[in-house]
């Protein structure tokens, strides 16, 4: 009996000694949707990347606001609503940094009825926006205008997210600020592109936003998950076939879908996680308007790249490939 005692006693402070074998710490990550900007995120989990770091992530569904309130209160780590976080920063100091951004074009269309030919047929016709002021809907008020136009030409409605290509097919509107996913079903359905709003402004899409209090008490996570993420964003760049594979998987859109997404959209995805200052002033000034604030934040306010700049410099050196 003495022996088993002694026994069992070493092998508890062998084990003690050695730790856990392998001790993963859980991200959560809250999303407004399965869209195709977050694919990295899927791809860095998917094939390791994240466990490479001690990491794994935990997807968590809701809309801007609660989740932004999740964020701040450190119930979650990142939120995929970047520029919500912006419009946090600038209208109420929020302690929140922008720390990734997937993609330097705006993912959003402007799709008409067959019946309007350019941006001018629009004046005096009905818009459905994401909100009336909403980021996008603010980015289309100054395309008009830098068309020639007055922003006021247009009468931008708000009949809520699942009713804008609804109204759009049946009439109700002329036009439709939409997604890629909408876009897709709109012109299948006879409408027609009538512009991309990425070609048309120097913004930021796709971007996550975390805590202040986060990349101060946890500066290794924080590094861990930047790296992982840059690698599945390298793994989405060069890896065609795969990438698809996964957006099927992840989104739940069939192959034909999902590859048409991919070749249109894979060059709208940044190089290395992270946009320069110009887009950064860019999307504060359009934040600015949201917010309806009288100054814009300086982009060290509300920007931090520092850890995906970090995380490029280590994989070039490294010489990572997918």
């Amino acid at each position: 009996m003495l022996r088993n005692l002694l026994t069992a006693l070493t092998l508890a402070v062998s084990m003690i000694a050695a730790g856990p074998a392998s001790a993963i710490d859980t991200l959560s990550v809250v999303l407004t949707s399965k869209a195709f900007q977050y694919i990295p995120l899927v791809i860095a989990q998917e094939r390791g990347y994240m466990k490479e770091e001690g990491l794994e992530l935990k997807f968590v569904y809701m809309q801007n606001a609660p989740g932004l309130q999740a964020l701040t209160t450190n119930a979650v780590q990142f939120s995929g609503s970047g520029s919500s976080a912006l419009v946090a920063v600038s209208k109420g100091n929020a302690p929140l940094k922008t720390v990734l951004a997937m993609n330097d074009q705006v993912l959003q269309w402007v799709v008409v009825r067959p019946n309007i030919a350019s941006i001018k047929d629009l004046k005096g016709k009905k818009v459905a926006t994401t909100g009336v002021a909403s980021i996008a809907a603010y980015m289309l008020r100054n395309i008009l205008v830098k068309y020639g136009m007055d922003a006021k030409d247009v009468v931008m409605i708000d009949p809520g997210p699942v009713n804008r290509l609804p109204s759009l097919l049946s009439g109700a509107v002329e036009a439709s600020i939409v997604s890629p996913e909408e876009r897709y079903l709109a012109l299948d359905q006879g409408m027609k592109d009538l512009m991309f709003i990425g070609k048309e402004v120097k913004n930021s899409w796709g971007t996550f936003a975390t805590s202040d209090r986060f990349l101060k008490e946890q500066p290794k996570q924080m590094a861990g998950f930047a790296r992982a993420v840059l690698k599945g964003l390298r793994v989405v760049r060069q890896d065609r076939e795969g990438t698809i594979a996964s957006v099927v998987k992840f989104s739940e859109l069939d192959k034909a879908l999902s590859t048409r997404m991919y070749d249109d959209l894979i060059g709208t995805f940044t190089k290395a996680g992270y946009v320069d200052e110009e887009t950064q002033r860019n999307d504060l000034a359009i934040v600015k308007l949201v917010a309806e604030v009288s100054q814009v934040v300086p982009p060290q306010r509300a920007y931090d790249f520092s850890f995906v700049r970090d995380a490029e410099r280590q994989l070039d050196k490294q010489g990572w490939k997918p």
